[in-house]
């Protein structure tokens, strides 16, 4: 280590005095005599070999020496507080960056946050949306919602929010012309599949249906979230996975319907994962706190 850098205590005082203009403004802020101040930044000249300050009138002003020294010194203050306040937990108040999956998003927390806004005004959430929220962790996002796990990662820690069963839905227009009055009759429809992180298969529906399909091959389309699955469905395209959270006000408002109560569980898990060492642990304990409430309501409504 640099020898001079035990002048740090020296150089408060240089900090303190130019940014000011004057000693005894410096001894002010610094809880200390002017004549203290004076002395550490002779001592600080004697160790440098120049000189810092030059008197014009009764103001201290920099020499060139000084205010180069100074531009770096301040500087250098200014990463160190940086990284103080990076140590240290941040209030409430402030800014949350949340990452989900456009699917949870749009359809199950979006039309929920304006109560935690109302609940905690001061606290701003900042949402973004992608396939793999968890990724964003390594980033600036600060918890990640969805379909996700710790990993068996110690400096992550995961909330589970609530589970629920996936079910098969289409429009009530292809329920009744396709005649849908048993479920191997979806054999005949075009049905939504490769759905990421939704442990929903196709296959295993039949199974569980008692619906023999080794001989059969069914008409299938792909989609990337199921935001794009139940749209089309709505429009009267095949048959989609859903879930209550997902689909359930689409049901409720006749746009979809079950053709068959026959569910897959386990079925899609929510989880909420958060860096243990945060400083914004005290949003995300709220935010977390208020998704678990909003949960319960919806898992018993």
């Amino acid at each position: 280590m640099d020898k001079r850098l035990h002048y740090l205590s020296n150089l408060r005082y240089l900090e303190a005095a130019a940014r000011l203009g004057s000693y005894s403004k410096a001894g002010y802020e610094l809880c200390v005599t002017q004549a203290a101040v004076s002395q550490k930044l002779r001592q600080l000249e004697v160790e440098l070999g120049c000189k810092l300050f030059i008197r014009k009138g009764r103001d201290m002003v920099l020499t060139a020496e000084g205010k180069r020294l100074y531009e770096k010194v301040s500087q250098a203050f200014d990463i160190i507080t940086e990284g103080l306040n990076a140590t240290q937990p941040e209030p409430i108040a402030g800014v949350l960056s949340v990452a989900t999956t456009p699917s949870f998003a749009s359809r199950w927390l979006m039309p929920r946050l304006w109560k935690f806004s109302i609940e905690y005004p001061e606290t701003l959430i900042r949402i973004s949306s992608s396939i793999k929220p968890k990724v964003g962790l390594a980033g600036e996002v600060d918890v990640a919602i969805g379909e996700v796990g710790s990993n068996d990662d110690s400096s992550l820690v995961r909330e589970h929010l609530f589970d629920e069963p996936v079910f098969p839905v289409c429009s009530p227009e292809l329920a009744n012309n396709m005649k849908l009055t048993e479920p191997k009759h979806l054999l005949d429809c075009w049905l939504i599949k490769g759905i990421r992180n939704h442990h929903f298969s196709w296959e295993e529906w039949f199974q569980k249906a008692n619906v023999d399909i080794k001989k059969r091959a069914f008409q299938s389309m792909e989609v990337e979230t199921i935001d794009m699955g139940l749209n089309a469905v709505i429009a009267g395209h095949g048959v989609c996975p859903g879930t209550d959270s997902l689909a359930g006000d689409f049901i409720e408002r006749g746009l979809l319907v079950k053709p068959f109560d026959i569910s897959l569980l386990p079925g899609v898990e929510y989880s909420a994962v958060y860096h243990s060492g945060s400083i914004r642990k005290s949003r995300i304990s709220v935010f977390i706190k208020w998704l678990k409430k909003e949960a319960l309501i919806h898992q018993y409504k």
